[in-house]
């Protein structure tokens, strides 16, 4: 893969646990730390499949318990930071676009449009309002950049918080450990079945139409697996796709899933 800043390569792991939407469940999350915890062998990778934020309201509780379950598990021989891979959803994707929102060409109309579909909780989080983020709309570009600064800062003050965002992900993936095919990819929504890998764009956080009736291996991967179905038809497995949404945030679960190299379903489970 060409572009290392934005896939991840999980390097021979002996296991995946790949971990859905959370959308700012923190019980939720907790609950399902606990059963990784305790099934987590050396040799494992843990896969944050995007959409950590957005929601639910406990946005800062949910950064911190992913900051203190990483520190736990490289505590661990032999674990590296690679092996913990957070990947960009939807909603990472829209607080990243909100931070440079002085730069959109209609910030009022983007700004309603990202609260509309579930950034306002993470605004709320670094002290910002709706309002607030209008005002300095109407105030031209210099006091929208002013009120993203804050907002910036506000995020830089919890420790931790900022690297979280700023080490997302597109993709993550590991190839057959013999020939290179079979292998799996882990992205957030999906991916543009009519493209390559690297000129997804979009799609990887907000899907692309029929990724899910995905009837043949993608890019030499057998299993494509996604936390998130814009659709929000749930949890799915078919011969090449795995669905591991569990509408949690939106009255669901937070659906865990554990994957073989090749991709193949060890165990699943939802809390």
């Amino acid at each position: 893969m060409s572009e290392p800043q934005k896939f991840v390569d999980l390097r021979n792991p002996r296991r995946i646990w790949a971990v859905g939407s959370i959308h700012a469940q923190t019980d939720h999350l907790h609950a399902v730390h606990e059963v990784i915890a305790a099934r987590f062998l050396p040799g494992d990778r843990l896969v944050y499949l995007g959409n950590m934020v957005g929601w639910g309201e406990r946005v800062l509780e949910t950064v911190d318990a992913l900051l203190a379950f990483r520190t736990w598990l490289l505590s661990w021989r032999g674990m590296e930071a690679g092996d913990i891979v957070y990947l960009r959803g939807a909603q990472e994707e829209m607080w990243h676009k909100l931070l440079q929102l002085q730069f959109a060409p209609d910030p009022q109309q983007v700004l309603d449009w990202m609260t509309r579909h579930g950034a306002g909780t993470t605004l709320a989080a670094y002290g910002g309002t709706v309002e607030q983020g209008m005002a300095a709309a109407r105030g031209g570009t210099m006091t929208l950049g002013r009120w993203t600064q804050g907002l910036r800062q506000a995020m830089h003050a919890q420790p931790g918080h900022e690297n979280v965002f700023n080490t997302l992900r597109r993709a993550a993936y590991c190839t057959g450990p013999e020939s290179g095919e079979g292998g799996v990819l882990l992205v957030s929504a999906g991916v543009d079945i009519r493209r390559p890998l690297t000129h997804q764009g979009d799609a990887f956080w907000w899907g692309a139409p029929g990724f899910a009736q995905m009837s043949e291996p993608y890019g030499g991967f057998s299993r494509v697996v996604r936390g998130y179905d814009p659709a929000r038809k749930g949890v799915a497995v078919t011969e090449h796709v795995t669905t591991l949404d569990g509408n949690c945030g939106r009255g669901g679960h937070l659906v865990c899933g554990c994957l073989s190299p090749s991709g193949e379903i060890l165990d699943l489970f939802q809390v």
